[in-house]
């Protein structure tokens, strides 16, 4: 995997946190894009969705390729890689967002619920025929061509939010077939243990006592859901929390850190750099 590119988000507005792409322009660009091959596997560090109006085709997300046809949606989450497969005989709109949008205007609820966005392994990334597509562009489009620009972001992201809250309900009865349920469920308890004692105890061994398991099943359990390692998801969702914090409030690091758990604002702000590769600092500032 280090080979493959990481792409960053790009807008025409430089504002904006929000952009939608016909794939016909998208497509005709591919040619003249110079930091990376499309076609090949490319990391995002945003999240999309790409939604199939007409015709079919095949997209890869991952390491699969996902047949998709009229009314389909790609889901892709941040941190995900996807490549276009050729030929491009489909037609339809690609919808890219930043993770700030969602930290900033998505209720917690709804992040919860939408579990794509964060734990992409439980759910497939393609939602079949889904009946909300064409209402969502079309309304969607209507607000970027709105010249009043009071709360318009926030109308865009709520259109997104419940949009989002559509797919999840429409795709909660498609989970993988493989998907160990015994470990889905424990999983979904250490998720729940992490969100009430993150700002009390960052310990591994902390929460698999509480679920009367081993550190070691433990691991297996989250890896089996992640990929990755359950101090790993500690460690990621309480970078969330941080994010979420200083996104959406004006209170101070030092006041966030206290609330996060730390003892120290320079635990709290090497804690950041390691995951993130800035300071909470340059975070706020951005």
């Amino acid at each position: 995997m280090e080979n493959i590119p990481n792409i960053s988000f790009k807008s025409e507005q430089e504002t904006s946190d929000i952009e939608i792409i016909p794939l016909k322009e998208l497509f005709a660009k591919i040619e003249h894009v110079s930091d990376h091959n499309p076609r090949k596997l490319h990391r995002l560090n945003f999240f999309a969705l790409m939604i199939i109006s007409e015709g079919e085709g095949v997209h890869q997300v991952d390491l699969n390729r996902y047949p998709i046809q009229k009314g389909d949606v790609v889901k892709i989450a941040k941190g995900q890689v996807h490549a276009f497969q050729e030929p491009f005989t489909y037609k339809g709109f690609m919808v890219i967002f930043k993770e700030d949008l969602v930290l900033k205007y998505f209720s917690k609820s709804s992040v919860n619920y939408i579990s794509h966005l964060y734990n992409y392994h439980i759910s497939a990334p393609v939602v079949k025929g889904n009946l909300y597509n064409d209402f969502f562009i079309s309304q969607l489009k209507k607000e970027f061509q709105n010249e009043n620009r009071y709360v318009k972001k926030e109308i865009m992201a709520k259109m997104l939010e419940l949009y989002l809250l559509r797919l999840e309900q429409q795709a909660h009865h498609e989970r993988e077939p493989d998907l160990n349920h015994s470990h889905q469920q424990l999983f979904f308890a250490f998720k729940h243990l992490v969100e009430q004692h993150f700002h009390e105890n960052r310990n591994v061994n902390y929460y698999a006592d509480l679920l009367s398991i081993s550190p070691k099943h433990l691991n297996v359990i989250v890896r089996s859901i992640t990929l990755n390692t359950a101090k790993n998801f500690i460690d990621q969702f309480i970078i969330l929390e941080i994010k979420r914090s200083i996104l959406s409030s004006d209170k101070r690091l030092k006041t966030i850190a206290y609330e996060m758990g730390f003892d120290e604002v320079t635990n709290f702000t090497k804690f950041f750099k390691k995951h993130t590769g800035q300071t909470p600092k340059t975070f706020q500032a951005s």
